[in-house]
């Protein structure tokens, strides 16, 4: 397990690496969001930022998701994975925001998770990104990253990553720092070709260093 210095010598890495890293799904409110969040479960964001201009563009409202057919909101999301059941949530999520929280997406992450389709990671991607509130979100990239580099344990569920990495990054750090891993996860440290030759946290990854060494590299 890494020591604390090494966890800020290694977000520093990313920070230089990824200065700008963000949220890239494509958005332009707390709702758009959170529909673009929960299309995103078991998909790319590149995908789902093909399928939401055309969405967003047709559905304004939380009315417009649910007075449409089913049948036709599948249709239009149906090149993303598990597309019948998030039309399905989409339009109880929809009718749930009207009629107990008036059209509005709430803040409270405790309120987001009572929404239909809406997990602890899209409610904490939520409330950080459309409502500036720290929280770190566990997703396929940063619970990746976070055990090859030894954050977290191996057999640590993704709960206990997200508090792992909540006790030992400060507060005003989770937001960025979500992100960050993301990026270091999505363009570096891939899961299936990682970037271990070219990767200024070698020295300190267990990872790395197993799979260098599988190559007869000695770092």
């Amino acid at each position: 397990m890494l020591t604390i210095k090494q966890i800020e010598h290694v977000l520093s890495t990313m920070g230089d690496m990824f200065p700008d890293a963000e949220c890239e799904l494509t958005h332009s409110n707390p709702f758009e969001l959170t529909i673009a969040v929960l299309l995103s479960a078991q998909a790319t964001d590149a995908l789902v930022n093909k399928v939401t201009p055309t969405l967003f563009s047709k559905y304004k409202s939380t009315e417009d998701y649910i007075q449409v057919p089913l049948e036709e909101l599948e249709n239009d999301i149906k090149r993303i994975g598990l597309f019948r059941s998030k039309a399905k949530n989409i339009k109880k999520l929809c009718q749930s925001l009207i009629e107990n929280y008036g059209g509005e997406i709430p803040k409270e992450r405790s309120e987001l998770v009572k929404l239909a389709g809406v997990g602890r990671k899209t409610a904490n991607v939520v409330a950080s990104v459309a409502f500036g509130e720290p929280a770190i979100a566990v997703d396929t990239h940063v619970e990746r990253v976070s055990k090859r580099l030894g954050i977290c344990k191996w057999k640590d569920s993704v709960l206990e990553v997200e508090k792992t990495l909540m006790r030992k990054i400060p507060k005003e750090e989770w937001s960025v720092t979500h992100h960050r891993l993301i990026f270091f996860g999505r363009y570096h440290c891939k899961a299936q070709s990682p970037r271990c030759e070219e990767c200024p946290l070698l020295e300190i990854c267990r990872e790395g260093k197993k799979r260098m060494k599988k190559r007869g590299v000695v770092v």
